[in-house]
């Protein structure tokens, strides 16, 4: 009886060490179950190949230890069972420890962060994975096969989780819902956008830091409960401004943190084809996007860039007071952008107002859209009382966001733009990439998460990177298919395309490849969760 408790509990330990993965894909999805059992339907193949073999195997092994153990221990039953029940739990032991150190030891773009939910999730799967090998062992099976449905048992810990966490939740909600609303001197800005939201918040931020006090949310803190995190556990008293950025995957989520932080200020930074596995279509986009200005009050403002799309169409029904941003004097644009030009030293550009005042502007950030971002952010600031030569020294503060189009000198110039792409973004990045002298080098996967016209848009992207790079580097051999048939049906050499399995096998190749005076634009780089 003691043997059989020892197995269960280290089973279930073991189960606990393959669910780590499993719990890590669930918060990539946000703890959304119908994302994750997209992933999980994705990936059915790695469950086939890992889970399922090590559970299943382990169980038959259970079986047949005691007939292999038989030759050598003949007269020794009980000693036979005991040494067998050993033997196959030890493999079991080693086996799910290697499978488990490859996985930590594996790079990811955006690691498991242990915040008190995922541990109170992982708590929940540990015990579901305790009470299924008891469950198991009573009804006479090796608690073994319980390993081949940790991916499953991380998704039932998700649902007995879910009713406890929106109760936590809401109440972290609420604490900062109230600690805002006795903020009535508090300047409150909301910036949302397909893409380029993080950039313009963190070039508002340092501009406005010219004049105030300001707290922007961290990196990519654009959920309800990241948003409410930090206005509980960093916003103080002699903060002046809060700027906080708000992310979307599906619609209501905008008008989810509005109704949390009532943005007086608000921001449209883009609207594109961005999460189309969950929105559906560019209309529940752009209408998702628009619940940031539907929120705003009588005395709100909003800004947007002008696009010739979707924010012209909705700065044109913005019932409230509005600012647009542009390089079209035709626009009269309340700022408008001039004399650009890009070098190694990042980029130079005129701002101009329309109260008549400009100011010349230098920034290490690379890409129009990162000027039409900074010029939003101006915007802003002047609606906010800062003068064009204040914003123009807060311009020169604005540090480029880690993997945005950033630029890392050396012998071979490298233009790191691998946090994510979309069809704006990537036609951008080439824009740069074009205007570079030297051999001109992209690496990468394409574009992911754009539900059916994935494979459109990519053809797209790779007839774009005829004429604006060199070579190419693509990596993942399935899902780059479409990039490299656009390349060669728009006259790409097709002896300058190469193709490697993962990101480790491209970079060799380039190592092979590249030289001095080269410059290599790396174009985004798969998430964690995406297999193929």
């Amino acid at each position: 009886m003691l043997i059989k408790w020892i197995e269960i509990l280290i089973t279930a330990l073991c189960c606990a060490a393959g669910e780590r993965h499993y719990i890590h894909m669930l918060q990539l999805e946000s703890y959304q179950l119908p994302g994750y059992q997209r992933w999980l339907n994705r990936n059915l193949e790695r469950m086939l190949r890992r889970a399922v073999p090590v559970g299943v195997g382990f169980t038959l092994l259970k079986y047949l230890m005691p007939l292999i153990l038989t030759p050598v221990m003949p007269s020794m039953p009980e000693q036979r069972t005991v040494v067998s029940a050993c033997l196959t739990l030890g493999l079991f032991v080693i086996t799910v420890g290697l499978l488990a150190w490859r996985d930590l030891k594996t790079p990811a773009k955006k690691p498991l962060v242990f915040t008190k939910r995922a541990r109170r999730l992982y708590g929940a799967a540990a015990l579901l994975s305790l009470a299924a090998c008891a469950l198991v062992e009573a009804i006479t099976l090796p608690p073994y096969i319980v390993y081949a449905a940790v991916a499953y048992l991380v998704w039932a810990a998700e649902v007995v989780e879910e009713p406890i966490e929106k109760r936590i939740n809401a109440g972290y909600f609420r604490a900062a819902k109230k600690k805002l609303e006795e903020r009535e001197d508090l300047i409150k800005i909301g910036i949302t956008g397909s893409y380029g939201k993080t950039s313009t918040k963190f070039a508002l931020r340092d501009i406005l830091s010219v004049k105030y006090n300001v707290l922007a949310t961290p990196s990519s803190f654009n959920t309800p409960m990241g948003v409410s995190s930090v206005i509980n556990n960093q916003l103080k008293r002699s903060h002046q401004v809060f700027i906080a950025e708000m992310g979307a995957r599906h619609v209501g989520d905008i008008k989810e943190l509005c109704d949390l932080v009532h943005p007086k200020y608000a921001v449209i930074t883009s609207i594109g084809e961005q999460h189309m596995e969950t929105f559906g279509s560019i209309s529940n986009i752009v209408n998702t996007k628009n619940e940031i200005m539907d929120a705003l009050p009588e005395d709100g403002v909003g800004f947007f860039p002008s696009d010739g799309a979707h924010c012209d169409r909705l700065f044109a029904r913005c019932p409230r007071e509005k600012y647009q941003v542009s390089s079209d004097p035709a626009k009269n644009p309340y700022i408008r952008i001039d004399d650009v030009r890009v070098d190694t030293e990042g980029s130079r550009f005129s701002l101009y107002c329309a109260d008549g005042t400009y100011s010349r502007c230098h920034t290490r950030l690379l890409g129009r859209h990162n000027i039409e971002n900074i010029a939003l952010a101006a915007a802003v600031a002047r609606r906010l009382g800062l003068t064009m030569e204040e914003i123009s020294r807060g311009i020169r503060r604005i540090e480029p966001v880690e993997h945005r189009l950033q630029l890392i000198p050396g012998p071979i110039t490298v233009i790191d733009d691998a946090f994510n792409s979309n069809p704006a973004g990537s036609a951008e990045a080439l824009n740069v990439l074009s205007g570079f002298s030297g051999r001109r080098f992209i690496v990468t996967p394409g574009m992911v998460e754009q539900g059916e016209r994935e494979k459109s848009l990519n053809f797209a992207f790779g007839t774009h990177m005829t004429g604006k790079a060199d070579v190419a580097i693509l990596v993942g051999r399935k899902h780059t298919a479409p990039i490299r048939e656009g390349m060669i049906q728009s006259g790409f050499n097709e002896e300058n395309i190469f193709v490697a399995d993962d990101l480790g096998q491209a970079t060799g190749l380039l190592r092979q490849m590249g030289r001095p005076g080269d410059v290599v634009l790396f174009e985004n780089d798969l998430p964690d969760n995406y297999n193929e």
